[in-house]
């Protein structure tokens, strides 16, 4: 297996660029993208990154200048090629974390269509056998992983040492709670856990490593891997080390530095934070929003200061495990729905309003319901319309979070609200993460005014852990600023004799820049923030978005004709394969990297999933081009066939007409 992967060059042609050897990144890209409309303009064909291959080097030239993978361990990021590649050569360097697409047949608008009703999933059962053997191959295990540990606790005692008491001490690991762990998990211990380095963009690099006992221990090889990844959440591509938001992030860490008192003010919080947390709050299109450090603990913190005792929770079956832990910590008493079944959730909410509390049928001091806007192992949208009438006719709050949805969904990237055109104001609490769109880490909760305030003595989470670094701060700002667009500043209009028109006029400017989902206000920007010009006016963003959602749906309906059951809509950047049998999960991760361009994929399992649904979890991005989806699906075509994976009723296309026929299947609707 080669240690590097490159692209193939085309034939070198004349680079389109006027002007001289770009100074940095940022305004590198920017030449690009201008250089690719000029070529439009005259006539040219566009063309995107071509598809990764065999290989590892590639040849440069006086018109050509490209780095391979040795150069580029030691690339500084600053010093650019003197003669900067046109849109249809191959520059690998920068094109590895964001592939270049420039056909516009490959984009999508990603939103609901008014007034209809959100397709209703119907989970596909396999045929018999394949349900009859997955369950006898975890009868097995189990069986036969129970005769081993009864053997070898008394022919191998010193292997069990950790799960027997011992010199009075108790074991601190239980056998039974361990089973799982050491009886299937570390059988396929290589598929979990891949160390990697650099960027984790459109490609890649594992560290390779070695196992001599079965998975118990790994040795690094010393070798590296570079692979096609649709295994991270880097939905929009802002995991890049160049660019805009890279540039902004190394001149905040010579301004404040890296550490959280770096940019502090009186009072411990510094005008960052007052930033960030301002344009969060217009971003989801809320009047204030509470930014942490870390998104399980945003859940964790924030539902325990909203509910107590004598409040009631309804839970979507399916919720995040730190939506699990905030409602214990609350103390309030918690009821569940089956996943995104409405029917069901009205019937409860009938139940619980008339019965009242336990025992004492005093009515609730409060009922909060707690969904998700993209359930992250289900691939599923949250039926946010129905919802929204059940809450105008049963009065309850609302708490969405929107960890994977916020910034992947909608035609202005603002998450579930922006997909189906609801607006923001009429749902009470917006949870959201920064760790999958943005490229950064942390999380915040939105609402009212007076909520965060209340939040922001209440939460655990804002009171106690450590704020958010400043690089982490002017990354979550320089992305977000550049999927919204950045407003002009307002004009100051001079006093004329017409006072009342230029006052009317001055009032209509503001309050076209108020509107939401509007541009960021250039005040909630650091003022030297200086982003390229495309990331300003939000078209970068724009065609993010768009890649993502043609992406999105190109995967899924490739998948569906090739005749794999899924789980999930089609907007969902998540697409789950389900492969049922536990042994052909690890046989699926070993095949796709083995391949000749390597693919990274995640698999999932118990207690992830249920028992019987372990699944492939494909993670798009806006990275990805339409030949890596190509890819994938040509990779899967052969190793479903291998696998015997191909379970999904209904009419099934050759992989050559599935791939000349993208645009026509991502267009198609969901009933069709």
């Amino acid at each position: 297996m080669p240690s590097n992967i490159a692209l193939n060059p085309p034939t070198p042609t004349k680079s389109m660029f006027k002007r001289a050897p770009m100074a940095s990144a940022k305004s590198y890209l920017s030449a690009l993208s201008q250089a690719d409309a000029r070529a439009r303009a005259h006539g040219a064909t566009p063309t995107s990154t071509p598809a990764l291959s065999l290989s590892s080097s590639v040849t440069s030239s006086s018109e050509d200048t490209v780095l391979n993978d040795a150069e580029l361990d030691n690339y500084d990021g600053l010093a650019l090629p003197s003669v900067p590649p046109t849109s249809e050569q191959v520059f690998p360097t920068i094109h590895s974390e964001f592939g270049h697409c420039s056909n516009e047949n490959y984009r999508y608008r990603s939103a609901h269509p008014a007034g209809k009703p959100l397709h209703n999933l119907e989970e596909t059962d396999p045929p018999y056998y394949i349900l009859i053997t997955t369950y006898l191959s975890y009868i097995f295990l189990i069986c036969l992983g129970h005769l081993r540990d009864f053997v070898g606790k008394r022919l191998t005692p010193a292997f069990y040492r950790h799960l027997l008491p011992y010199d009075g001490y108790a074991p601190l690991n239980s056998d039974f709670d361990s089973f799982y762990t050491r009886r299937l998990k570390t059988r396929m211990d290589d598929c979990f856990s891949t160390p990697t380095t650099g960027v984790p963009g459109r490609t890649i690099m594992l560290l390779d490593r070695s196992t001599t006992d079965y998975n118990i221990t790994h040795t690094l090889t010393g070798t590296r891997t570079r692979g096609l990844n649709i295994s991270s959440y880097n939905y929009l591509g802002f995991a890049q080390a160049r660019g805009g938001c890279a540039d902004a992030v190394e001149e905040g860490i010579r301004r404040y530095g890296v550490s959280t008192c770096g940019a502090r003010l009186e009072g411990g919080t510094s005008e960052l934070h007052i930033m960030a947390e301002a344009l969060v709050a217009r971003f989801v299109g809320q009047e204030d929003a509470l930014i942490s450090s870390m998104g399980f603990a945003t859940n964790s913190t924030v539902i325990p200061a909203l509910v107590s005792k004598g409040c009631l929770v309804i839970s979507d079956e399916l919720n995040h495990a730190s939506i699990r832990y905030g409602v214990r910590l609350s103390g309030a008493s918690v009821r569940m729905f089956k996943h995104n079944d409405m029917e069901a959730l009205e019937s409860l909410l009938k139940e619980v309003i008339s019965q009242g509390q336990p025992k004492t049928h005093r009515p609730w001091k409060k009922i909060l319901i707690i969904v998700e806007g993209l359930y992250s192992m289900e691939g599923t949208l949250v039926n946010l319309p129905v919802i929204m009438e059940l809450k105008k006719k049963y009065k309850f709050y609302l708490f969405i979070d929107e960890a994977h949805s916020i910034g992947a969904l909608g035609p202005h990237g603002r998450g579930v609200a922006d997909y189906f055109s609801v607006n923001p104001r009429h749902i009470d609490i917006l949870m959201g993460t920064f760790t999958k769109s943005f490229g950064a880490a942390g999380g915040y909760v939105a609402g009212n005014k007076i909520l965060i305030d209340r939040l922001r003595l209440r939460a655990h989470g804002g009171v106690y852990a450590e704020a958010m670094t400043p690089p982490v701060l002017i990354q979550v700002v320089a992305s977000m600023a550049s999927i919204m667009g950045v407003s002009s500043p307002v004009p100051q209009l001079k006093h004329s004799q017409n006072s009342s028109v230029s006052s009317a006029s001055t009032i209509g400017l503001i309050e076209s820049a108020e509107h939401h989902p509007g541009p960021a206000l250039p005040s909630q920007l650091p003022p030297w923030m200086d982003l390229p010009p495309m990331m300003r006016d939000g078209s970068e963003g724009q065609t993010r978005l768009r890649r993502l959602a043609f992406n999105s749906r190109y995967l899924t309906r490739g998948l569906t004709k090739l005749g794999f059951i899924l789980y999930g809509h089609s907007d969902s950047p998540i697409v789950p394969l389900l492969v049922f049998h536990p042994g052909k999960m690890a046989v699926f991760h070993r095949m796709m990297r083995a391949r000749a361009t390597p693919i990274v994929v995640v698999v999932v399992a118990y207690p992830a999933t249920p028992l019987v649904t372990s699944r492939v979890r494909f993670c798009l991005s806006a990275a990805h081009t339409k030949e890596d989806i190509d890819t994938i699906l040509k990779a899967c075509d052969e190793v479903g066939d291998a696998l015997d994976l191909k379970h999904m009723p209904g009419e099934r296309w050759p992989l050559q007409r599935i791939m000349d026929s993208a645009v026509e299947l991502v267009n198609m609707r969901d009933d069709e």
